[in-house]
């Protein structure tokens, strides 16, 4: 039987003829595999990339390369008729690529409002805008701005040697404005910072994050050295940078980091 398409607009403002009923699924992007799962579409998800770890039922999906190189083999074998990315996540070469042979859907997430609009359109694609719905209304809910935090001065570091931190124009950035922290690094993206800037900087707090770098107590104890002024903390990454249904779970997270930092 001959399957139908309808356009739609993409977070990139694309105009994309997409399956009204798809059932073979790949996820380039870990935050929007997990949403896929929660939306109840995993029968549906053929192929993942090696970072969809959550949930845990994901592992058993084949595996289509990382985030930044796909392997396009493996993709044809697998045959989609929808094909869900992201901008930032996934590189544009490859997307570009891509859409020459499938229908491809890309999101543009960069704070609340996006990720809440990626949920629903995600929703809306696959015959489930009715859940969508309901999760962003049960992310609302349960993740409130956290103002107590007492507008503590804050670094985030995502990478070591070098050190590279979260600036703004990003989805990071945009949690921490969220939990009423303040960002010192003013700079887009993700830029270098040296030790010396680090310590020159003086955050009231650093936070180091478990990914993409796996930051650790030795870690830890370095940047203490670095900013001995500072408090150092060891810090969930899903839950500032995964922004579909891991933001069900960053409410509670948050309560209790407010409690550590304020302890």
């Amino acid at each position: 039987m001959k399957q139908s398409f309808r356009v739609y607009i993409d977070q990139l403002k694309r105009r994309v003829a997409l399956p009204c009923n798809p059932q073979r699924i790949i996820s380039l992007v870990p935050s929007q595999t997990e949403l896929l799962f929660d939306l109840g579409l995993g029968d549906c998800i053929v192929g993942r990339t090696k970072f969809c770890i959550h949930p845990s039922a994901s592992v058993d999906i084949p595996i289509i390369g990382g985030t930044k190189k796909f392997r396009f083999e493996k993709i044809d074998e697998l045959n989609p008729d929808l094909i869900i990315g992201n901008k930032e996540e996934n590189y544009k070469d490859g997307i570009d690529h891509l859409a020459t042979k499938y229908p491809v859907w890309v999101s543009d997430v960069y704070d609340i409002s996006s990720a809440f609009d990626m949920i629903t359109s995600v929703g809306l694609i696959t015959n489930r805008h009715e859940k969508s719905l309901q999760i962003v209304e049960e992310i609302k809910s349960n993740f409130v701005p956290q103002t107590n935090f007492k507008n503590h001065r804050v670094i985030y570091l995502i990478w070591n040697k070098p050190y590279m931190c979260a600036g703004c124009n990003t989805f990071i950035d945009a949690i921490l404005q969220e939990l009423n922290l303040k960002n010192l690094i003013s700079d887009s993206r993700y830029p270098e910072i040296s030790a010396q800037q680090l310590s020159k900087l003086n955050p009231d707090i650093v936070l180091l994050s478990s990914e993409p770098f796996p930051f650790n107590e030795s870690h830890l104890r370095e940047v203490k050295a670095v900013c001995p002024h500072s408090k150092v903390l060891l810090v969930d990454g899903e839950m500032f940078s995964w922004y579909g249904t891991r933001l069900l779970k960053a409410g509670n997270y948050f309560k209790m980091l407010r409690t550590e930092l304020e302890g």
